[in-house]
């Protein structure tokens, strides 16, 4: 076996059996993306630079997972709503409005909350088995020693002509076995401890923040309300969705979400 790879699993289980039963925390991430979105300055309006500052927000996101050894609940914090453009509003609709995402590590499910123009939904179904393979290179992420991680998976991507077809996206995970839990941001878990930073595509899920075992105990709920799909019936719901917003409003991007961007006068 690798060495790095040793050091990976004995710090991992050296940790862990100096750890309470209640092990707890809570873990802040902060999400960017790379734009490449180019703007008609003649509709801009000259307002070119303040458009992309507004969609670069946007995209700037902070989450929160709380976190046992067993369940965990991520959802996005609360923030004001963007402010207009010059006296001109920047519209964005996002078809893939997400609540609180609960997982439950030990029984392998989870239930997702989800808001789909405005219709509540709650999908439950089992955790993917993410299939990682263990790198062996460190860095530093705050005072935590992170081991790099790599997964392949499919994902639908949209041609210039509508054409969906599967390309395969590389993640990277940068975990620390000094938190030996094994979860992450969004449906990304089973590493040998706490994912703190993530990327795919010109995406990145940074944490910025961990208490551990807090005075006040933390208590994880699954979220309730909406009606209850599994993931598959979710996906031929919002499949539908996006075309009849496509016809409509325009083509989706590579993501499967559809915005849209209107400058007043």
């Amino acid at each position: 076996m690798n060495t790095n790879i040793k050091i990976i699993f004995l710090l991992f289980f050296t940790t862990y059996s100096l750890i309470a039963q209640d092990f707890q925390g809570i873990a802040t991430y902060k999400t960017q993306r790379k734009l490449d979105i180019k703007i008609d300055s003649t509709q801009a309006g000259g307002m070119q630079d303040e458009i992309m500052a507004m969609l670069k927000k946007q995209f700037e996101k902070t989450y929160i997972l709380t976190f046992d050894k067993e369940e965990s609940l991520y959802k996005e914090e609360e923030s004001l709503a963007p402010p207009s453009v010059g006296g001109s509003m920047v519209f964005i609709s996002n078809m893939g409005g997400s609540g609180e995402l609960y997982k439950n590590i030990k029984a392998q499910r989870y239930v997702q909350q989800s808001d789909l123009l405005g219709k509540m939904f709650l999908i439950q179904d089992s955790l993917k088995t993410n299939a990682w393979k263990l790198q062996g290179e460190t860095k530093n992420i705050g005072t935590y020693t992170c081991f790099k991680a790599t997964l392949e998976r499919e994902v639908k991507s949209v041609s210039e002509m509508d054409e969906v077809t599967k390309e395969t996206q590389t993640v990277t995970a940068w975990y620390t076995p000094q938190i030996p839990v094994s979860n992450g941001p969004e449906q990304f878990q089973g590493l040998p401890g706490l994912i703190l930073e993530l990327s795919y595509d010109s995406q990145t899920i940074l944490c910025s923040k961990i208490s551990l075992n807090p005075s006040k105990p933390i208590k994880i709920k699954e979220p309730t309300g909406g009606d209850s799909v599994s993931q598959s019936e979710f996906d031929a719901i919002m499949d539908k969705k996006m075309k009849e917003m496509e016809s409509q409003y325009g083509r989706d991007d590579e993501d499967g979400n559809s915005f849209k961007i209107e400058i007043g006068n």
